[in-house]
């Protein structure tokens, strides 16, 4: 063996211990808070996806997001993301139920409270109950926009390119609507800024 591929053989082997003695020791939750471990997980999670209703346009990376119409919990129409035309907009979909949906809510309205006019706009999209949405965000004191939609094989999650359902689940659209991120799970304390950032 060559003494060139001897040494690539032997960074390779180094590098496969570290992550397996990191994966070991720390969990999984750094690899899956970076944009390639994110990637991984998304790929997976979509090929033991079922597939989306006929006919529901599923939303990819660097295309533009579908437009869709969701109720606010007042009732009224809001269509995205052309409500939202010319902002960043992050959209989370979450439920009451949902733990670490929970966990992040407060993050989320902290990251909301620091945008600007043109800031990022955060929306959350609800798949539940109205009346227990409306019953968790005032507990929560949540004041961002919150859309309603109701679980199913053509959801806002699917739509918005989570066929696998799995929440929390958020994307980050550009000021002219393209999907830019992905990212499946909670958000921990500080992670929504940098993420979201440009």
């Amino acid at each position: 063996m060559r003494p060139t591929a001897r040494i690539l053989l032997v960074a390779v082997v180094a590098g496969g211990l570290g992550l397996t003695a990191s994966l070991l020791t720390t969990g999984p939750g750094p690899l899956l808070r970076s944009e390639l471990g994110q990637r991984a997980l998304g790929a997976l999670l979509a090929a033991r996806a079922p597939e989306p209703a006929a006919g529901t346009v599923v939303a990819k990376p660097g295309e533009p997001l579908p437009a869709m119409t969701l109720p606010d919990l007042r009732g009224q129409p809001v269509s995205l993301p052309t409500a939202y035309a010319g902002r960043p907009l992050l959209i989370n979909l979450w439920a009451s139920w949902c733990g670490p949906c929970a966990s992040e809510m407060p993050e989320l309205q902290r990251f909301s409270r620091q945008q600007a006019a043109n800031g990022v706009q955060v929306v959350g999209i609800a798949l539940d109950d109205p009346a227990a949405v409306k019953a968790f965000v005032k507990r929560l004191g949540v004041s961002y926009p919150v859309l309603l939609d109701a679980p199913g094989p053509a959801d806002a999650g699917v739509r918005l390119g989570n066929p696998a359902g799995v929440l929390p689940y958020t994307v980050l659209v550009s000021p002219q609507g393209i999907l830019l991120k992905q990212r499946i799970g909670p958000f921990g304390p500080g992670e929504v800024a940098t993420w979201a950032a440009p």
